[in-house]
């Protein structure tokens, strides 16, 4: 059945596709300022064109100017959630390649486009690619790049260069269908204010923190076509209820970063309160995980959304029996969405109470979430005495502490509901003790 046909695709176009109408013809428009990540992950802003008067950040300069020469590179996104999808594998294909071949000499920064007006959809995600040797094959391994991509959506490469009155000049690259590249002609770039939201942040519902069930099946049928397992997943979730009631036992999520000792509490919680143990992604579905673990934020998070979702009906009907103790839910999800697409340090992240880190209007909420912590340290021993296979986020919460620490901060904002911190640094017997004594004391249970 093509995706058209599909009962659930109609009533997802229905909904979405007036939605994104008007972000379609708004992201037809090239985005006119500019955020550079730098060392530290901080972040400097630059415009381009009539926006630009005056000079950029000297920052920026130092990055775009000579010596050396600094491409942009980003994808637009220019229509409904498949073209989101496939933009989102584009971006990731040439992060891959930039990453090898005549690159490797280059420096490699996250850069994105957006326009100084806000609002979601007006947003191209890309690169810069600085070559301190400017030499000419680096132009010519982009512009082949380029070439190999696909027709849609295609790529856009632009230059940077100084003249003698120390101006920076950013000069597009057009392709002529059959006849090479040509190189148009410049405009100015100048400086930007930084604005008071992250330009990301209004465009988190759609990619990746995602507000109801319907948002994240959108995403799966988009990708049926290249992910088999994604109408598998998409099937699973069809046999849930659309809405689903607790039962009248306790329901106890436990959160946590990878080696903070979740799955000895969430078992040994389990076990004194004689409760069912759910873990999230559930079974039916983990097995698919590392397929879904390579590929972008957007199909990732669509992928555990779903995965929550299916929990919740499980939840839904164990809850009537047994209390239920849950390994990660909806927190997880959310906020590694969050910390991966915030470019920057935590100063960047959506402030204390914005409504992205509201639970979904469509999920189960649980009685209880309870997140448990142990230092940096103590995290680095336990992972290195566990020498199991790490996904690329757990691999990058041990490399950059600065992502940690976003995951760490969008955890306790999380709200309605939040979460209970507890400190998972003594022993065992200890951690239980404090655990089972704050079900105790917001529960009415034990």
């Amino acid at each position: 059945m093509t995706f058209g046909r599909h009962p659930r695709a109609r009533r997802l176009l229905a909904r979405l596709s007036g939605r994104r109408r008007g972000a379609c013809a708004r992201a037809m428009e090239p985005p006119r300022c500019f955020a550079l990540e730098l060392p530290g992950c901080t972040l400097a802003h630059f415009a381009v064109g009539e926006l630009a008067p005056g000079a950029p950040d000297p920052r920026v300069a130092a990055l775009l100017g000579p010596p050396g020469r600094s491409y942009s590179l980003s994808v637009p996104e220019t229509g409904g959630v498949g073209a989101r999808v496939r933009a989102a594998r584009l971006h990731q294909h040439l992060r891959q390649q930039l990453r090898r071949g005549p690159f490797q000499r280059c420096e490699l920064r996250r850069l994105l486009g957006y326009r100084p007006d806000g609002g979601a959809g007006a947003l191209q995600h890309g690169f810069l690619l600085r070559d301190p040797r400017d030499s000419p094959d680096t132009r010519q391994a982009l512009l082949e790049l380029l070439d190999a991509c696909p027709e849609a959506p295609r790529p856009l490469l632009a230059e940077f260069s100084g003249d003698r009155l120390c101006q920076l000049w950013q000069r597009p690259w057009e392709r002529r269908d059959g006849r090479g590249w040509r190189q148009l002609g410049g405009e100015r770039v100048g400086p930007a204010p930084e604005p008071a939201l992250h330009p990301v942040v209004p465009d988190l519902p759609s990619a990746g923190v995602f507000p109801h069930r319907e948002a994240a099946c959108a995403v799966l049928e988009a990708c049926t076509s290249f992910i088999p397992e994604a109408r598998e997943v998409l099937d699973l979730v069809d046999q849930c209820p659309e809405q689903v009631q607790k039962g009248r036992f306790p329901v106890i999520v436990i959160e946590g970063l990878d080696a903070t000792g979740k799955t000895t509490v969430t078992q040994s919680v389990s076990d004194s309160l004689k409760a069912v143990l759910l873990k999230s992604p559930p079974s039916c579905i983990s097995q698919w995980r590392k397929i879904f673990d390579d590929e972008p934020t957007i199909i990732r998070r669509a992928f555990y959304s779903l995965g929550n979702y299916i929990v919740a009906s499980e939840i839904a009907k164990e809850s009537t029996k047994s209390p239920v103790v849950v390994d990660r839910y909806w927190h997880s999800t959310a906020t590694y969405a969050i910390a991966t697409e915030v470019s920057g340090g935590l100063q960047h992240l959506p402030p204390i109470h914005h409504p992205i880190y509201q639970w979904p209007r469509d999920l189960l909420k649980p009685d209880l979430i309870l997140l448990l912590t142990v230092s940096p340290e103590e995290r680095m021993q336990r992972i290195e005495g566990r020498g199991m296979e790490k996904t690329r986020e757990e691999a990058e919460l041990e490399t950059n502490s600065i992502f940690r620490q976003k995951v760490e901060v969008c955890y306790q904002r999380m709200e309605n509901p939040g979460c209970h911190v507890v400190d998972a640094s003594p022993s065992r017997e200890k951690v239980l003790q404090m655990v089972l004594s704050v079900i105790q004391n917001n529960c009415n249970y034990l």
